[in-house]
């Protein structure tokens, strides 16, 4: 052995190299024992004293680092496959830092100087060998695609057709293009072929950017309407504005100039959100018959503009940030006189005290021949002293309060009288209304009593009508019938996506079916008409243990239509390197975790699927002719702690919905409620955390599920590679077969093959479009593809004022 110094001539190299290894191996030590005691795996400890060694031999310059290097690598590949297999992003975290130093010690420049003069050259080899074993696991990995399902759908009909209102083939007249919310278009001119010839035909720019003073989460969730020859569009500060179809050009522009109650300071609020308008159609129900009863004689009518005739035949109605229910003229964009109070009604009427912007409607208002019906937003785990959760539905013509449902008295729709307040904190239908006229029924997807993660003082009344579906009566607002999807819902579990109406072709014929799905992954399909379950639904055992004061429900109901998850283990966890994932290990061994609907704790719980849901308020879209589902999953661990209510007093304070502890005052705790996140910022279970998939309806069957998505705008590193993320928005279909998403963190209008779920093709955006697209077709006969992208504060996504539309070229 030569005598030179571990930093001698030619030494330098080997011996930092030496040095850095030692120091990861330290620090795979220090978390290998940490992770050992919460009864983690033990190879970061054993890993740690490994690279330990030999770092220490190489800054010795001693030969036999590179056999215990060869050693280490070898039983970390052996590992890392026995864990997870050949699953490319699995290996990443377990092989690629290893992989790559040992390549780097096998480099002349710092394999010759240790190896001069020494008998050792069988560990370079080793370790070569090593080298070369974990290549190839990698290499192989490359031909596996594990989550995903591939197959192919043959048929272009199953004999049936869409029972939907009737519209013209190039409107998106409501929300969802249909009171039925399914997003399916009669549009094909653009196809599987030529998709991917789509150009941008115009971009607008609203203006509406968000401000110093506006809150976190200030969003651009809105979908357009296409309607009266025109794109209606509302911004995030409740403006409306009118389009031409073709150019982009503004036609007009209503601004209601909300108010925070401290003139333009929105800092206090949770959101600022306007995920669409409504339209009514005075014309559209001339020649049919009356589908509702008339208004209960009693009702109380509210103030009438005397003298003023009906002159808003074509109706825009706009839900304002500052509580209000604005009624525009369609084709002029100014208030309709004689609906409410010259125009606008106050829907903090009879609600009682609430903070500035914890109260109002998110979500467009549901539109029938005679009345508009509106809910609202409440929000989460302030206080255990909410306003109420409310429906209330309006003559559609002069504002008058027709009928009013609190599900904390669900059985008086009387008009509630002056001076009195509907239920506090009763459950809220923040998200979109579905209307089945025909059959003179509302949907109601509906949220839970706050706070979100204790119950102990739920009433019976608000256990009943929460986190479910519940169907009203639409002349009267009384229950025709409800089903709950999560039972003492202790996971922020609310039905966020707009129920989807359709006829479904069964073993037992054609049945009027809705469709909810859920955070948690379920897809729950309804006779519409009973709420009798068309596809099985079966109570399954679940987690017990809540907090003192509060308990669990024994059961969960999960339908056989499901893209739950399996649940989480350790070897889940994932980095991007081995010290990040070893960190998301020591973090899920920390927190009680017995799978799905594991109760709140104290010591804090892993809630899997978080509560941003497989499935939130972007739904899904189905195509009734081909009797297939288009759905866009996402898999989101997050993590909730209790904490005592005497704590919360001078602790962090709450920032946001998912930042700080939230007070729920009233209540016994407060909450902290998170992502599980990497140090690095990314989830810490393994991708991919977001697919495309299709559901067969006809016998319940996924036809394919491909990831979807890349982390290029969400990660330190802009990696294109397609790992899969999740997605907030929802998805449209057409009849042509291609189906669009824009709803990924990363800034994309994307187009799916629905046969197969093939990407046809995608169009980069200049901000996030955490949105729903939609297509309509233009005075010009050329189809258009429509999206709003301006961003989600509380993703993190690029923000902005755009409206987008694509055609094919000229």
């Amino acid at each position: 052995m030569s005598t030179e110094g571990a930093f001698g001539k030619g030494r330098l190299l080997p011996s930092l190299l030496g040095l850095v290894i030692l120091i990861m191996g330290l620090a795979l030590l220090v978390g290998g024992i940490k992770l050992l005691t919460l009864g983690g795996s033990l190879y970061y400890l054993l890993a740690g004293i490994g690279f330990a060694i030999t770092g220490v031999l190489l800054m010795m310059g001693r030969s036999a680092a590179f056999g215990l290097y060869a050693l280490v690598l070898f039983a970390s590949t052996v590992w890392a496959l026995w864990e997870v297999g050949l699953d490319w992003w699995q290996l990443v975290p377990r092989l690629a830092l290893w992989f790559a130093l040992g390549i780097v010690m096998l480099l002349p420049w710092f394999r010759r100087p240790v190896l001069r003069g020494q008998v050792g050259g069988g560990g370079a080899r080793a370790l070569g060998a090593a080298v070369i074993v974990a290549g190839i696991a990698a290499l192989a990995s490359q031909f596996t695609h594990p989550g995903e399902i591939k197959g192919q759908l043959d048929r272009e009909t199953a004999g049936t057709t869409s029972a939907a209102p009737a519209m013209p083939d190039g409107d998106w007249q409501s929300y969802g293009r249909t009171a039925f919310g399914d997003r399916y278009s009669p549009l094909s001119q653009i196809t599987p072929d030529n998709v991917s010839k789509l150009v941008p035909a115009w971009t607008y720019r609203t203006g509406d950017i968000p401000g110093p003073n506006d809150p976190g989460e200030t969003t651009a969730e809105n979908t357009p309407l296409k309607v009266n020859g025109m794109l209606y569009v509302c911004t995030p500060h409740s403006q409306v504005i009118a389009l031409d179809p073709e150019t982009g050009k503004e036609i007009w522009r209503f601004d209601p100039k909300i108010s925070s109650g401290k003139a333009a300071n929105f800092k206090g609020w949770a959101h600022m959100t306007c995920r669409g308008v409504s339209y009514h159609d005075d014309a559209a129900y001339a020649a049919t018959a009356p589908t509702e009863a008339a208004a209960p004689a009693q009702s109380p009518a509210a103030p009438a503009v005397t003298g003023v005739a009906n002159s808003c035949p074509r109706r825009i109605f706009l839900p304002t940030a500052d509580t209000r229910l604005i009624a525009l003229n369609a084709d002029t964009g100014k208030m309709c006189e004689d609906f409410g109070t010259h125009g606008s009604i106050d829907l903090s009427a009879n609600i009682g005290a609430y903070a500035p912007g914890g109260y109002y409607s998110t979500s467009p208002p549901a539109v029938t021949k005679d009345l508009v019906v509106i809910g609202g937003h409440v929000t989460d785990n302030v206080s255990t002293d909410e306003p109420s959760g409310v429906i209330r539905a309006f003559d559609v013509h002069t504002g008058r309060l027709v009928w009013n449902w609190d599900s904390g008295n669900p059985d008086d729709t009387t008009p509630l009288a002056e001076g009195k307040t509907y239920t506090r904190n009763s459950p809220n239908m923040w998200s979109m209304f579905s209307v089945d006229e025909k059959l003179g029924m509302l949907y109601l997807p509906m949220g839970n009593q706050m706070p979100d993660q204790w119950g102990g003082n739920r009433t019976e009344a608000s256990e009943k009508f929460s986190a479910g579906l519940v169907a009203l009566d639409i002349a009267t607002g009384h229950v025709k019938w409800n089903f709950q999807f999560t039972h003492h819902d202790l996971w922020d579990m609310d039905v966020g996506g707009q129920p989807t109406l359709m006829d479904m072709k069964t073993a037992d014929g054609v049945k009027p079916a809705v469709l909810a799905s859920t955070k948690q992954g379920s897809i729950y399909v309804l006779d519409r008409s009973n709420g009798q379950p068309i596809v099985p639904i079966n109570e399954i055992p679940v987690p017990q243990g809540a907090v003192a004061g509060d308990h669990t429900s024994p059961t969960q109901p999960k339908s056989d239509l499901n893209f739950m998850p399996p649940p989480l283990q350790e070897r889940d966890m994932w980095g991007v390197t081995p010290f990040d994932q070893m960190l998301c290990r020591i973090d899920f061994k920390s927190l009680r975790y017995d799978g799905p609907f594991t109760p709140p704790s104290l010591q804090g719980s892993l809630v899997y699927p978080g509560n941003f849901g497989v499935f939130d308020w972007g739904g899904i879209s189905v195509d009734p002719v081909r009797q297939i589902a288009f759905v866009n999953p996402s898999y989101m661990a997050f993590r909730s702690k209790l904490v005592p209510a005497a704590e919360v007093e001078g602790g962090p304070g709450r920032k946001s919905e998912t930042e700080g502890v939230q007070p729920n005052k009233g209540a016994p705790y407060g909450v902290i409620l998170e992502a599980l996140l990497s140090p690095m910022g990314l989830p810490c279970q393994a991708p991919a955390w977001g697919y495309v998939a299709a559901v067969d309806l006809t016998n319940h069957q996924t036809l394919w599920k491909h990831k979807n998505g890349t982390v290029r705008d969400s990660s330190p590193v802009p990696i294109p590679l397609t790992m899969g993320v999740p997605s907030l928005g929802g998805t449209f279909i057409t009849a042509s077969g291609v189906s669009f998403l824009s709803a990924t963190l990363d800034q994309y209008l994307r187009a799916y093959d629905v046969r197969n779920g093939k990407q046809l093709w995608e169009g980069r955006l200049p901000a996030g479009a955490q949105t729903t697209p939609m297509t309509y077709t233009g005075k010009d006969g050329k189809q258009y593809v429509l999206v709003v992208a301006g961003g989600h504060g509380s993703l993190g996504t690029k923000q902005g004022d755009y409206v987008i539309a694509y055609k094919l070229p000229d």
